[in-house]
């Protein structure tokens, strides 16, 4: 936004007003006081052009005194270790306040002895800057691939070294924390020694001082592992001692190599289960520490702990196997003398290397203690042998208990011994031992017995550890022999000959039994059945009830171990006579718990009996009246079911009543003759039959109902219930319906208008009659209220849709239409409200209710909003079907009244906007924006228009009235026939509009009623200065005379441009160096436009200067030495320039305090140059050349004036 601000003072898109007094007629500029562009940035929010980043006050020279230089080796007191004989480290050197160009150091060996040649010597080398950068080239080479790996193994399994390795190849905590002067730079060492810093020299060939200490140690890193020999002697797996629950007692002999500049201290863990104990053995020295004679050359020397010789000490270490489960030791890390840290087998010695084992491997020994397995029987032991069936298997279940999955497979040994017969050998079967293997982790395994006899677990032993045998150890197998039976058939014989069959069974084997015998009559199919017995002995009695040819056989028979075992037990034969038997059927039980029948006619009354034996039968019947009874007999009886005619007797047929009949006896064709004692039958008699009619008169059996109720129709019935009556309606007689009533006086629930007709009746126990003119009830419904329009209304019939349509009408006229209606007062209609939606649909706007008492009401139509708006009585309510209890009775839509009406627009005119409108005297009122919406008029209603407008002259008390025809519904201000013949404020106001519907027009809103055109003479332009030379920067005024707003055109360099102003004096910028010309002024938005022939200005460039050629030079000088300042000069001479020097601040972008400022003047050459041995930062404050100064001061633009 600063930029596009600046751009427009630049190049003429924005210029400053500044109105500093006189008026606007005044000739008198000398009290008009203008300003320069640059002094109004301040106040507009944007930044002073000069400072640090001043485009004419370029470049620094800052001079510095150099400090002294030094050299800190390993400033951060680290140590170092080589891992092994081909790795390296990198020494830190902290270099401050200096660039080297060589370094210098001396390597001492480890344990050196000026009296010993066998100790090494002492070497001397010297890095150079190339070969300190090659060091650092490849440091940072290596850190990055050191990452780029650490960030691939994201994703990888978690390495409990990882950490450490990114922590020996990242830096330092602290070394990218450096000061502005400080720098670091390694030394790469690749074997182990003294490092001493000798010397470091700068470019400038001065020597750097030295700070302590100078020197540090390098020795072979630490480590430590378990030795080979540990690792081929111990078992990874162990078992416990017999008869003990742990394997306390037994000890584990472990060897530790631990190499390392002494002494020596070590971690280590032992892990058993989940608990974690931690060790720490400190003080670890080789023997030669105690036996070896030293000099006291060699004592001197020895003093320090970095200058003995790494050494390797073998640590054993015995462990106590303790506890059941992993025991895990593991050595954690090893520290020398020096302070090294090393987790154990990070670094294998070459023994351990070749034989390529895993850093893990080499520092961790694991040693599971097992527990001994232990077998026995499961379900099986003394006393409760197994069960051995026939021909097949029995399963012996072998279970390990307190045995470890690790120790699995598990071997069984088992011995068979075959079982003894008179106590000899069996022949029959052979004595064995077998080695079982169980499957997988399982602790159980299947041994399937297939011979009796006992058999004997001998030994177990798992994949690493011998088992133990529990009791029970010994399964004996017994052989369970198939089961029997002893059959005896007995025959049962009555009078009419046998009547079945009866079996006494004696069972042999594993109760319950469960016997199957087949029973067949004749050539039919043979039917299976069978019986269970829970004992050893049973009875089975059989006697059919049909008489034949039967043959009994027992054919299979099961116990608790053996299914369906063939039988070949004895058969019985023998013909079948049952013994005669007779009942009633068919009959419904009575309350009596009897059978009951009845009697509605006749003097006779069927009864069906079933008779059972052999045909044919003898029945004799005994009829039981209340005063006496009477046997009846019937004979030759051929088939097995029978209906037998009764007699009622004559005193209970003639008034009705009850009696009983019973079965005496039954004889079939054998003679043999049984009494018989079944339940009788209870026989009702009726003489008097059921009825049914409505009750009421003739003119009296008719109801009228709601036609949503249920009527209720009274009637008469004669007769025991329960009823059944079937009626129908005698407007739909081919549909009859039933109903089920309980009492004498019941009544009849209906639905739907109608005739009512009664058909049929029956009671409990006979058919009745209806009782002849009382058949019939009528039902009426209650009529449903109705809405029609009146016949005074006019309206047309639209036969398409049903729709009354209504005459039109203009927007917010009162009309109204009269309904007739029908029903019982007071009356609801709810009715509803559509319209238009103008996309070819209706929009519901209103579904309101309104009551009437009268039959005719006066129902007011919406005219409030133009548009076709419809009408449609939805519900209409009364005294007898209100509203609130029949929400749900809606009219069908094809019987609703529907009505509607075309409410006309009435028409309006209203201008778009009130904005003034500029013309010229002399002007036609034409428009002169055809586009935008200044003097448009917005019409609304049916076309065309007769719109109505006058002008009205203020000045002259002049009014020009025309009317004009319109077929559209814009109309932009367009009057040919007036001319503006005078200056001053003009009025066009609307004065009436009509349309085609012929309604009243809208009543107008007066803001939007009329517009204001105002009238205007020329513009003209005058300059306040007569100036006509100007610096870049600077601000031109001018008085401008007219009305505003004001365009003025200008060029500037040959190129036009146009500025708008809105109030006078107006100012125009000095942006560029070259012509500045006005050549128009206009006003009245651009109108009355008049030329300027005469304004012309010579723009003069702002002169410029630099310091160090418009860089920032930062030099370093010492002590008795000078340093050149060079300025550079633009523009046209002669100059005069002023720069000044400041303290060096110590934060970036901040302008240390000024320590002297100095003016130069005559300077006729465009390069200065002074020299100064002094510290600071030269800058250039302000330069002038002929015409110009910067950055311009307030009183230099006054004198210029």
């Amino acid at each position: 936004m600063l930029l596009a601000l600046f751009d427009g003072f630049a190049f003429g898109g924005i210029s400053v007003n500044v109105g500093l007094g006189g008026s606007t007629g005044s000739s008198g500029h000398g009290a008009t006081k203008s300003s320069a562009l640059w002094d109004y940035l301040p106040d507009l929010g944007l930044p002073v052009l000069y400072g640090a980043k001043d485009t004419h006050l370029l470049g620094q020279h800052t001079v510095r005194m150099s400090p002294i230089s030094t050299a800190h080796l390993n400033p951060y007191g680290e140590t170092f270790c080589l891992p092994t004989s081909n790795s390296h480290v990198l020494i830190p050197l902290l270099l401050n306040n200096t660039s080297p160009i060589g370094v210098r150091y001396s390597l001492t060996p480890l344990a050196y002895s000026e009296s010993s040649r066998s100790s090494g010597k002492i070497e001397y080398l010297e890095l150079s800057a190339k070969e300190l950068r090659a060091i650092e080239q490849s440091r940072v080479e290596q850190l990055q691939l050191v990452r780029a790996a650490a960030a691939k193994k994201e994703h990888d399994e978690y390495d409990e070294y990882d950490d450490d390795e990114e922590e020996d190849h990242a830096e330092p905590t602290g070394h990218g924390n450096l000061q502005k002067t400080q720098d670091m730079t390694y030394i790469r060492l690749t074997k182990p020694g003294t490092l001493r810093l000798e010397r470091v020299v700068d470019h400038s060939n001065v020597d750097a001082r030295l700070l302590l200490p100078r020197e540090v140690t390098v020795v072979p890193c630490p480590r430590a592992e378990f030795t080979s020999e540990s690792m081929a002697q111990v078992k990874e797996v162990r078992c416990a001692t017999p008869r003990l629950a742990s394997g306390a007692g037994e000890e584990l002999q472990l060897g530790i190599n631990i190499f390392g500049v002494p002494p020596l201290s070590l971690r280590w863990t032992r892990e058993v289960g989940s608990r974690r104990e931690s060790f720490m053995v400190e003080g670890i020295e080789g023997a030669e520490h105690e036996h070896q004679a030293h000099s006291e050359d060699d004592r001197r020397v020895s003093s320090g702990p970095g200058q003995r010789a790494p050494t390797e000490v073998k640590v054993p270490l015995t462990v106590l196997l303790d506890a059941l489960g992993t025991h895990t030791y593991k050595l954690e890390s090893v520290t020398d003398a020096m302070g090294n840290v090393a987790h154990a087998g990070e670094h294998v010695g070459t023994d351990v290397a070749s034989r390529k084992i895993s850093p893990y491997q080499a520092s961790t020994r694991s040693v599971t203690v097992l527990r001994r397995p232990s077998v026995s029987f499961k379900h099986c032991g003394p006393g409760h042998p197994a069960s051995l069936l026939i021909g097949a298997e029995a399963p012996l279940t072998i279970s390990t208990v307190d045995a470890d999955t690790i120790d699995a497979p598990w071997d069984v040994s088992v011995r068979y011994d075959p079982p003894t017969e008179d106590g000899k050998p069996s022949k029959r079967y052979k004595g064995w031992t077998k080695t079982l293997e169980t499957q997988g982790e399982r602790k159980e395994l299947t041994l399937r017995a297939s011979a009796p006899g006992e058999y004997t677990i001998v030994g177990v032993h798992g994949e690493y550890c011998e088992g133990d045998v529990l009791s029970p150890e010994t399964c004996k197998v017994v052989e369970r022999p198939l089961p029997t039976a002893e059959i005896e058939w007995k025959k049962i014989h009555e009078c009419s000959g046998d009547t079945g069959v009866s079996a006494a069974l004696v069972l042999h084997g594993t109760p319950p039994f469960q016997v199957y015998y087949r029973q067949q009559r004749d050539s039919e199919p043979a039917r299976e059945t069978s019986k269970t017995f829970a004992s050893s002995r049973g009875e089975l009695t059989l006697q059919p009830e049909r008489s034949g040819h039967y043959t009994f056989k027992f054919t299979q028979l099961s116990d608790a171990n053996y299914k369906k075992t063939d039988l070949k037990g004895p058969s019985i034969e023998l013909d079948v006579h049952p013994p005669p038997a007779a009942d009633f059927v068919r009959a419904p039980q009575s309350g009596r718990g009897k059978k009951s029948i009845s009697s509605c006619a006749g003097n006779m009354v069927d009864v069906d009996v079933e008779l059972r034996g052999t045909a044919p039968w003898n029945v004799e019947v005994q009829i039981v009246g209340p005063k006496g009874s009477e046997v009846i007999p019937f004979s030759g009886i051929e088939t097995p079911k029978k209906t037998l005619s009764l007699p009622i007797p004559k005193s209970i047929d003639r008034d009705g009543g009850a009696f009983e009949i019973d079965l005496v006896s039954v004889e079939d064709a054998y003679g043999c003759k049984r009494t018989l004692s079944v339940p009788g039958v209870a026989v009702n008699v009726r003489r008097v039959l059921p009825t049914v009619k409505f009750y009421g008169k003739a003119d009296q059996r008719h109801v009228t109902v709601l036609d949503h109720e249920q009527a209720v129709l009274p009637l008469r019935l004669s007769g025991e219930g329960p009823w059944r009556v079937k009626y129908h309606t005698q407007e739909a007689p081919g549909r009859t319906l039933s109903a089920t009533l309980r009492s004498p006086n019941d009544e009849l629930r209906v639905n739907g208008k109608g005739t009512y007709e009664l058909l049929e009746v029956s009671d409990s126990q006979c058919p009745g009659t209806v009782v002849s003119g009382e058949a019939t009830y009528r039902v009426d419904h209650v009529a449903r209220p109705l809405a029609k329009l009146s016949s005074d209304v006019q309206a047309t019939y639209e036969r398409f849709n049903g729709s009354h349509i209504l005459p039109p009408i203009c927007e917010s006229l009162s009309d109204h239409v009269d309904l007739d209606l029908t029903g019982r007062p007071p009356f609801q209609i709810m009715y509803n409200i559509a319209k238009d939606d103008g996309f070819g649909a209706t929009k519901l706007l209103d579904q309101p209710t309104f009551s009437s008492i009268q039959p005719r009401t006066r129902f007011q139509l919406r005219t409030s909003e133009p548009g076709r708006v419809y009408y449609e009585v939805k519900q209409i309510g009364d005294a007898a079907y209100p509203l609130a209890k029949n929400k749900d009775a809606i009219i069908p839509r094809s019987e609703r009244l529907l009505f509607e009406q075309q409410v006309l627009m009435r028409p309006s005119a209203r201008f778009k906007n009130h904005n003034r409108m500029s013309y010229c005297l002399n002007d036609i009122l034409t428009a002169h924006d055809t586009a935008g919406a200044d003097g448009l008029v917005a019409l609304e209603g049916t076309p065309p228009f007769q719109l109505t407008v006058s002008v009205r002259n203020l000045a002259a008390s002049e009014v020009y009235t025309e009317t004009l025809e319109l077929h559209d519904t814009v109309w932009r201000v367009q009057l040919p026939h007036y001319t503006f013949r005078s200056i001053g404020p003009h009025q066009v106001t609307i004065e009436s509009v009509q349309d085609a519907s012929r309604c009243e027009q809208v009543a107008p809103d007066p803001l939007y009623r009329s517009i204001w055109v105002d009238v205007a003479e020329t513009a003209a332009i005058i300059p306040f200065s007569r100036r006509e030379d100007y610096c870049v920067g600077d601000v031109i005024p001018f008085q401008l005379e007219g009305t505003p707003p004001w365009t003025i055109g200008y060029r500037i360099n040959g190129k036009l441009h146009t500025q708008e102003a809105k109030i006078s004096p107006w100012s125009v910028g000095a942006a560029q160096a070259g012509e500045l010309a006005i050549t128009s002024v206009a006003h009245q938005q651009k109108m009355c436009k008049t030329a300027v022939p005469d304004l012309r200005y010579a723009v003069h460039a702002l002169p410029a200067a630099q310091v160090g050629h418009g860089r920032r030079i930062v030099q370093d000088i010492h002590e008795g030495d000078q340093a050149e300042i060079v300025f550079t000069l633009v523009g046209e001479p002669p100059f005069t320039f002023t720069y000044q020097r400041a303290e060096l601040s110590p934060r970036k972008g901040v302008q240390g305090r000024v320590l002297e400022t100095h003016t130069v003047s005559g300077v006729t050459t465009k390069e200065y140059s002074i020299f100064s041995a002094l510290e600071g930062t030269w800058t250039i404050t302000s330069i002038s050349d002929r015409y110009c100064r910067y950055p311009p001061t307030q009183d230099t633009q006054e004198k210029s004036r």
